[in-house]
């Protein structure tokens, strides 16, 4: 069983299950992530959806390079969980099945290339506060509690 975090599903809606990567992205007591600004803004942990035919951890390494600009290495998955939600760009109510993976940031090749996003750099005790989503706080909690 997946842990569930945030909104309970409404009975009689239906939801689209969608399974993404996300990552915890550190560099010293900070943390790489990014700001949707639109319909935003929303401050995440880098990362989306896997596409059909694409491995878990190709995704990952195309969604971080798309909503920050950035390399990664040595990508090891540390959890998971799911979460309910309306995903305005899509029109969609989702369940989101969400893969949190711990990566290196290697080299930045420049600024994020999908429309709306922004990276940045943050304290982890700020991003615990700060991010947008239950499941994106407890496991920067997490990589908190072991620094």
């Amino acid at each position: 069983m997946i842990r569930r975090f945030g909104e309970s599903p409404e009975p009689g809606r239906s939801y689209t299950r969608r399974v993404g990567v996300y990552a915890l992205l550190p560099r010293e007591k900070h943390l790489l992530l990014t700001c949707q600004t639109e319909p935003g803004p929303d401050l995440q942990l880098p990362g989306g959806g896997i596409d059909p035919g694409e491995s878990p951890i190709t995704a990952l390494h195309r969604e971080v390079y798309e909503e920050t600009g950035w390399r990664i290495a040595t990508p090891e998955r540390i959890g998971a969980f799911r979460r309910f939600t309306y995903m305005p760009e899509y029109d969609l109510w989702a369940e989101k099945v969400c893969l949190i993976y711990r990566a290196r940031p290697v080299l930045q090749l420049g600024p994020p290339t999908e429309t709306f996003h922004e990276a940045l750099w943050m304290h982890s005790a700020d991003a615990v506060e700060l991010l947008g989503n239950d499941g994106d706080r407890h496991f920067a909690a997490l990589h908190l509690s072991s620094l």
